[in-house]
């Protein structure tokens, strides 16, 4: 089967495109969405230069969906879904990805989005205990950076430091160890679903609507 993945730049998208391969799935693109005249991502407002630069990792290429922010459901279904069935169109894709782990109506909205073009949803993460599954990429050497804090479930200063085995010993016991309720956003720069290292700098940290972000960027090199 032919499928897109939606694309975060994140440890649990990471992590679903590395268990499609493994299992064979024809992973065809990824697919992001991008803030009108901001060149970043949304939720994680991550630098498209860096989102691009992960999808050359991975030899895929990227589907950039931009969008008004902040941007209404409907909007979004609107903007993404006629994306996906262009897509669908040009490339034959059957289905979508998405690396969502437990959060029921996030699935639903998902496959809600999906069906009137025809479209599956492909949950390859789904009902893994997160404890568990943090631990397995751990051990499988991906590493990732927090770029997203929220500073009303996790301590603000977390933003911009290392997601590793250290950290998720720390976490309070009602934080996720994923980050699956939102407390948090990762940005992964190495693992085994990358031909190399994704080497970013840290700047500053700016808190915008409740949440505290940290902005990475590329070397010379690679920034655009």
């Amino acid at each position: 089967m032919s499928l897109a993945l939606s694309w975060s730049g994140g440890k649990d998208a990471a992590w679903a495109l590395h268990l499609l391969r493994q299992q064979g799935e024809d992973v065809a693109a990824l697919v992001t969405t991008v803030i009108q005249g901001e060149d970043r991502i949304t939720t994680h407002r991550v630098r498209r230069a860096v989102i691009r630069q992960q999808a050359a990792l991975v030899d895929l290429p990227l589907l950039e969906i931009e969008l008004p922010w902040p941007c209404s459901d409907q909007l979004y279904s609107f903007a993404v879904g006629a994306a996906l069935a262009d897509l669908k169109q040009r490339e034959g894709i059957e289905a979508v990805a998405f690396g969502d782990l437990f959060l029921v109506d996030v699935r639903r909205f998902r496959e809600r989005l999906l069906e009137p073009i025809g479209l599956a949803a492909a949950f390859p993460l789904w009902g893994m205990r997160t404890d568990l599954l943090a631990q397995r990429l751990l051990r499988a050497g991906v590493e990732a950076t927090i770029v997203v804090v929220d500073p009303t479930r996790l301590d603000r200063r977390l933003a911009g430091a290392d997601w590793n085995a250290a950290l998720v010993r720390r976490l309070p016991p009602e934080v996720d160890p994923c980050g699956e309720r939102g407390e948090f956003h990762t940005l992964v720069t190495g693992g085994p679903m990358f031909a190399a290292p994704l080497v970013v700098h840290p700047g500053e940290v700016v808190e915008i609507d409740g949440l505290c972000y940290a902005d990475l960027t590329l070397t010379p090199a690679f920034d655009e």
